[in-house]
């Protein structure tokens, strides 16, 4: 912290300079004493915002860049593909454990499905495009684009692109005892509007 202090009276300097402002100008402008302005350039006194609000807002900058405040970083997930049985699994979650997301790209299924399988956890699926057929205990449904499905994955199981179309879903899966919760506003009543 004492370190980015430090560096606030060179930049004050800088960006002074560099919009041919002085010391008296910028006084003017910020209603800060020149002995004080002069102060915080050498580094002779400590920044404060109640003096650099008033210094970014006459130079036109954002505290920021007064401050030298760190970039902040990239957003973007970053995924290396993981090819699996043809299928393309992109992680959308970076820490391992817990609640694991991931994208999921299938070309049409031209083999039949594999015989379903148990493990522990709970499982969602949405479906972006394409079919995805979903074999779940005594069910074999086919779910298209908008739908979606939650199961817990103790019951045998299998899922993928159906033989027509390829597919593009996304697949939640969490240890089991995590469950997605869904937060829904009542239906409104008939006479309520």
């Amino acid at each position: 912290m004492d370190h980015v202090l430090a560096e606030v009276g060179a930049r004050l300097r800088n960006i002074r300079k560099e919009r041919g402002a002085t010391l008296a100008g910028l006084s003017e402008a910020t209603g800060i004493s020149v002995s004080t302005l002069s102060r915080l350039e050498s580094g002779r006194r400590r920044p404060s915002l109640e003096l650099l609000l008033p210094i970014a807002r006459a130079h036109q900058v954002p505290l920021d860049e007064l401050v030298g405040a760190p970039p902040v970083g990239d957003p973007r997930v970053r995924a290396k593909p993981i090819v699996r049985h043809g299928r393309t699994l992109l992680p959308l979650t970076r820490q391992p454990g817990g609640l694991q997301a991931y994208k999921c790209i299938e070309p049409a299924r031209t083999e039949p499905a594999p015989e379903p399988r148990t493990h522990e956890g709970y499982e969602w699926l949405y479906v972006l495009s394409g079919k995805v057929r979903l074999i779940l205990g005594e069910h074999d449904v086919v779910l298209g684009p908008g739908e979606a499905a939650e199961f817990d994955t103790r019951v045998p199981h299998w899922f993928g692109a159906t033989p027509e179309t390829g597919a593009e879903f996304i697949s939640l899966f969490g240890p089991q005892g995590e469950r997605m919760h869904v937060r829904a506003r009542p239906a409104k009543k008939g006479g309520d509007e």
